[in-house]
């Protein structure tokens, strides 16, 4: 039996013996459902969350004066997971492929960025380009891994969704503006503004259990961007890069990084939808199927 069958099979004794318990009443039924949310939630920020945890643990644990820097541990220990990862089908292959585009998207963002001042990695290392480590291009990957995997997981739909040249418009204009405030105005404003405009009446359909349940896809973006807000904070804590605010002695992310980082993941969520198509509501659809609580079959 492969670790993935096992993990499923875990699953589902999981909901055989507290699927009882959660029919007993309302309170329990919404409790289990929130433990599925959260399990599943975890299950898709599988790669994104192995990643932070090597950040965190390396920054207390790595020895001083090792013959292999740290940021080069890193950039060797994120391609092993990957590996590792699909070696025992714990991810999809169209999912690599996206935390490859990630990784060149966000890599070609960081050499600029560093090069301007922006943020600096403050280790030395070889596995380089330029400033910037090679491992920081799997933290944009781990972006566009949990958003490819949350959608297969969670079974997305959607209401409303707008036609795919404005998504495709506000993520170019996202990205170049990433560069092009540098030297012109900055118009993370206006890409506000056109984000509110396209998404404002778009919903998205997920299932955390049995239940298809909705919510506005402009607060999944913000509520994403504010978790990975507390991911950069934990980062910059653990010394993978740092602000130039934090030179002498950490201090939390500003708060204004969290429109950045949704512009990002609005980028991201329509870089996926080249191999994720966004698909409408089905109307009356429930799952049924007991002991896929973690990960419905593909």
């Amino acid at each position: 039996m492969g670790l993935k069958d096992w993990i499923k099979g875990r699953v589902a004794a999981l909901d055989a013996a507290a699927r009882p318990w959660a029919a007993r009443s309302r309170l329990n039924a919404f409790a289990f459902e929130f433990l599925m949310f959260g399990l599943k939630q975890a299950w898709a920020c599988l790669f994104g969350g192995a990643m932070l945890t090597l950040l965190v643990a390396t920054h207390f644990l790595y020895p001083a004066g090792a013959p292999l820097a740290r940021y080069d541990f890193l950039v060797i220990a994120a391609v092993t997971i990957q590996a590792l990862l699909l070696a025992l089908k714990l991810e999809h292959l169209d999912e690599a492929v996206v935390i490859l585009a990630f990784h060149v998207v966000g890599t070609v963002m960081e050499v600029f960025k560093t090069a301007h001042g922006s943020w600096i990695y403050p280790e030395p290392n070889i596995l380089r380009i330029g400033g910037v480590p090679l491992f920081s291009g799997f933290m944009y990957a781990s972006v566009g891994s949990y958003i490819v995997r949350a959608w297969r997981i969670f079974e997305f739909r959607f209401v409303r969704y707008p036609p795919a040249w404005t998504t495709w418009l506000m993520a170019v204009l996202a990205y170049a503006n990433f560069f092009t405030h540098h030297y012109l105005p900055d118009i993370r404003w206006g890409l506000f503004a056109f984000c509110a405009l396209i998404f404002g009446r778009a919903w998205i359909v997920y299932t955390p259990d049995l239940k298809p349940r909705r919510m506005p896809l402009l607060l999944a973006g913000v509520l994403a961007a504010f978790f990975i807000w507390i991911a950069e904070n934990l980062g910059t804590f653990a010394s993978a890069w740092i602000y130039p605010s934090q030179r002498h002695g950490w201090a939390m992310v500003s708060f204004a990084k969290i429109g950045s980082w949704y512009l990002l993941i609005n980028l991201s969520f329509v870089l996926v939808t080249l191999v994720r198509r966004p698909q409408p509501e089905v109307a009356g659809e429930a799952r049924i199927v007991a002991g896929a609580a973690v990960e419905p079959a593909s």
